[in-house]
């Protein structure tokens, strides 16, 4: 299962943290764990080259983690700029897990 977490702070999205595995597939042809990959870094890298701020990333091998903070002092654009992209990526995941909630769950904190 994979699980999601939306780290939110005064409304905005400031980060998520994605860790587990689907298991919908064997190992290599796991649809469900490529895109929610794909959706995830790809977010994380419009992150980095629209709002121009560096999140701290920190990852894990095996586990399928993957954790990405805002900075805390990140401009008010720089801010909305980049928790629009993130929203755009939980819209993406929420698709995921509409059709595949047995291999993914979504969670605020």
């Amino acid at each position: 299962m994979i699980r999601v977490m939306i780290l939110r702070k005064d409304g905005n999205m400031t980060g998520f943290e994605i860790s587990g595995h689907a298991e919908s597939g064997p190992h290599g042809h796991d649809l469900v764990c490529a895109a929610v990959s794909a959706v995830s870094f790809g977010a994380v890298n419009a992150v980095i080259r629209l709002s121009e701020c560096e999140p701290a990333i920190e990852q894990g091998g095996e586990g399928g983690y993957l954790r990405i903070e805002l900075p805390e002092d990140l401009g008010q654009d720089q801010l909305d700029k980049a928790s629009l992209l993130l929203e755009g990526m939980l819209v993406s995941l929420q698709t995921i897990e509409r059709d595949y909630s047995q291999y993914i769950t979504i969670s605020e904190k």
